[in-house]
């Protein structure tokens, strides 16, 4: 019988982990590529964005309540549509979390050491992990602070841009230049900066009374990250304009400088770094549950199924995604993470609203939302870059070939016996 995890984390943690997995390096990086794509129509991409994740967001909570066990879609899309679509999820939430986990920790070198980026991530990778290894209540308490620390550079920000004389309204105002290609690309892009707010349903094996506390926390995790990321793209795009904010390679530091508040500049380096901080560790604890879950059904070596019998974590899955990482960050391009990882996490919750679609046997506003989210993660998924769709798809494809040899050999096996 499998040992089973301590269920620990009450609303709050719930709604601090959630936060802590969004509101990372994310809002400080993709801000830029996504004007690039829309233009001054840029927060029409992020309400759309905003909108898919709720989606999103709904569907996981409902199926958390549902099966409150580790492994998030992957354990829904096993239950609920077949073993060969929990896989699917559970490898493209794997792999793309993997190359989300590398571009957070070369964040954290870029803002605090540019010419040691690769050395600084590493170290960093080898610090979180070792956090999460003391327990799940250690990794909640230290997202607590971390979240603390991003809210308040964020709202310094906000107050900063906005009242400076540099800011103007009018340059929020959408003009004919952006195509609807290009909002959908924008979109998919700033997914990369919500992708998290269901963190907590991949922890659900830790969370006390997860029929109430998993639809309670996500939602309110979700909405407070949309409020946040609405006011600093407002401020930022009235600083500087859409054409200046898509050329920018770090768009909040340069909207303090161009509002005349160079001194906000190195915190607004240090916030960074602590946001990608943040969502490294939640991307870690989210990463190395899924790998618990898949190791428990013999998808990948049954040795990370280990549950530390001291801290009741997944230990043996925790130290093998903090190497695989490690190495990543060592090795690993920080723009072409992003969009690879967008691919990826946007095909696992196509299937996390597949499955929500099967919770109820008619049309329901269950479905409703459930549709529109499959729906919108398919559309964002296939508009975002060419190279990432394509990359996606190859790794995609690459899982789909190995669980067909593992399934052909199984089959071979129970044919001898």
């Amino acid at each position: 019988m499998a040992v089973t995890l301590r269920r620990s984390l009450g609303v709050f943690d719930a709604v601090v982990i959630g936060l802590g997995s969004m509101v990372g390096a994310g809002i400080f990086a993709a801000l830029g590529p996504a004007a690039g794509a829309a233009g001054s129509r840029l927060l029409v991409g992020l309400a759309l964005a905003g909108a898919v994740a709720y989606c999103n967001a709904m569907a996981s909570a409902w199926l958390a309540a549902r099966y409150p066990a580790s492994g998030g879609t992957y354990v829904y899309g096993r239950e609920r549509l077949g073993p060969f679509w929990g896989y699917l999820a559970g490898w493209a939430f794997i792999v793309g979390k993997t190359a989300s986990c590398a571009a957070m920790a070369l964040t954290v070198g870029a803002y605090l050491w540019p010419a040691q980026a690769h050395a600084v991530a590493v170290a960093a990778v080898v610090a979180l992990t070792a956090v999460n290894y003391g327990g799940v209540q250690k990794s909640a308490l230290m997202t607590r602070s971390i979240v603390a620390v991003v809210l308040a550079v964020l709202a310094a920000v906000v107050v900063c841009a906005l009242g400076s004389g540099a800011a103007d309204a009018g340059r929020l105002a959408p003009d004919g230049g952006a195509t609807l290609g290009g909002v959908l690309q924008a979109a998919g892009l700033l997914f990369f900066a919500f992708a998290g707010y269901a963190r907590i349903a991949t922890l659900g094996e830790e969370v006390r009374d997860p029929g109430r506390t998993i639809p309670r926390a996500v939602p309110v995790a979700l909405g407070i990250a949309l409020v946040v990321y609405a006011c600093v793209a407002v401020s930022v795009l009235s600083v500087l304009g859409p054409v200046r904010l898509g050329e920018a390679a770090a768009p909040v530091a340069e909207a303090m400088r161009a509002a005349g508040v160079d001194g906000m500049v190195p915190v607004v380096r240090v916030g960074a770094a602590v946001a990608a901080l943040g969502s490294l560790l939640a991307l870690i604890l989210g990463v190395s549950r899924t790998t618990l879950a898949m190791a428990r059904d013999g998808h990948l070596p049954r040795a990370l199924s280990a549950v530390h019998p001291r801290y009741q974590v997944p230990h043996h899955a925790e130290l093998a995604v903090g190497l695989v990482v490690a190495v990543a960050a060592a090795t690993a391009d920080l723009r072409g993470a992003i969009g690879f990882s967008s691919f990826g996490v946007l095909v696992y919750y196509a299937i996390a609203n597949a499955s929500a679609w099967t919770l109820v046997s008619r049309w329901s506003p269950v479905r409703l939302v459930a549709a529109c989210g499959l729906a919108g993660c398919l559309v964002l998924a296939f508009a975002l870059p060419l190279s990432s769709v394509l990359a996606g798809a190859g790794v995609l494809a690459v899982g789909a070939v190995l669980y067909a040899l593992r399934a052909g050999s199984g089959e071979a096996r129970g044919r001898t016996r």
